[in-house]
């Protein structure tokens, strides 16, 4: 069985915004105290959103490192911040902002799992509406089924 990509401790709800430097930086930082990436992670993350904006729609984010900064991941993992108070992501409206580091290609498989969570805006709404970071943990759980 693989390891979870995803624990409770790896979950946050804050009731306040960040700006989109602050929310980067705190989804790097969840990754590296879980062991995930190497403190250089954060870099790779402002790399990757020079080129590419990570925005996906539906006030979701998913920052994460480029192809060239693989040797900055140590295994894969995610981490899941809502901001209540919203992160003006380059001009999209975010609220959820998800880390992802995936070793090799697993960072393909987490994201289209991440995809599906966030394709319903029914669902969208459901993980606005989870009061803790236990419950917000469990309607993501799927992610550990990869």
């Amino acid at each position: 069985m693989a390891h979870e990509v995803l624990t409770v401790g790896q979950v946050r709800i804050h009731s306040d915004g960040a700006t989109q430097e602050q929310a980067m930086k705190e989804a790097a930082d969840i990754l590296e105290a879980a062991g995930a990436v190497t403190s250089t992670y954060y870099d790779a993350m402002q790399q990757r959103e020079q080129t590419v904006s990570t925005y996906m729609g539906n006030e979701l984010a998913i920052p994460h490192g480029t192809n060239e900064t693989k040797e900055t991941i140590l295994d894969s993992a995610l981490s899941v911040v809502r901001y209540d108070g919203g992160v003006d992501w380059g001009g999209e409206p975010v609220t959820f902002v998800i880390g992802i580091a995936g070793k090799g290609d697993e960072h393909l498989e987490i994201l289209s799992q991440i995809a599906l969570v966030f394709s319903e805006e029914d669902d969208v709404a459901r993980l606005k509406a989870a009061t803790s970071p236990e419950e917000l943990f469990a309607m993501l759980a799927s992610v550990n089924e990869s």
